[in-house]
């Protein structure tokens, strides 16, 4: 199957992790970010489907989901959001909480719906597809690790901005590591979730958002 094909694979992580992004960030794409989003996830998913039938059920494993392996995601979780405060607070204060006074309702929504259709399909490309479809290029754990949150983080340069790499840089860590310790998308996928949302809350959610890209 053509599919397998190590020759197949290396240009396919090519146009997937370097040509697709920089032609989103030269060309200025981020309005259309979810368009791309969603067809990446779309075609892995079915390359993934045919190249190792797993279902989604196995790659989601909820049974993961357990207080042995969220206690320490949340004790994380905690300290990051207070570094994400006190960077918000001193960088740029205007931010802080910008969306909760401005648009409140909104924030309900955000909550429910940026876990499903943001961290859900980023999960899947950057951890459960890029470890499985990937590692054979990488020789240790760590060196996957570092290279899903390299990939996770220059695929936020499309945000034109130099607060939205670094921040993706550590957080595409983080949940490569949980990835990694438990294969669970569905843990991942949770704690994206929690990340993005506090991102958003606090204000910082403004580099991470197309409609503040700075038009050519």
């Amino acid at each position: 199957m053509i599919a397998r094909l190590p020759l197949f694979i290396l240009i396919e992580f090519f146009l997937l992790c370097v040509a697709l992004p920089t032609v989103i960030i030269v060309y200025r794409l981020a309005p259309f970010m979810f368009f791309f989003l969603w067809g990446a996830a779309v075609y892995c998913w079915f390359i993934y489907r045919l190249s190792h039938h797993e279902s989604l059920k196995q790659i989601w494993k909820w049974r993961a989901v357990t207080w042995g392996n969220m206690k320490p995601i949340l004790i994380r979780w905690v300290i990051a959001s207070a570094a994400m405060f006190a960077f918000t607070y001193f960088y740029d204060p205007e931010r802080l909480f910008y969306l909760v006074k401005e648009r409140p309702q909104i924030v309900a929504y955000l909550l429910v719906f940026y876990p499903i259709f943001s961290a859900l399909p980023q999960e899947f490309i950057f951890c459960s597809f890029f470890f499985e479809r990937y590692q054979k290029f990488f020789k240790t754990e760590w060196s996957k690790i570092i290279a899903s949150a390299v990939v996770f983080a220059y695929a936020h340069v499309l945000f034109i901005n130099f607060v939205a790499p670094p921040i993706s840089f550590l957080g595409g860590l983080i949940f490569a590591m949980t990835y990694s310790k438990t294969r669970s998308l569905a843990l991942v996928t949770i704690e994206h979730g929690l990340y993005g949302n506090t991102l958003f809350i606090l204000g910082l959610g403004w580099y991470f958002y197309h409609g503040a890209v700075p038009i050519q």
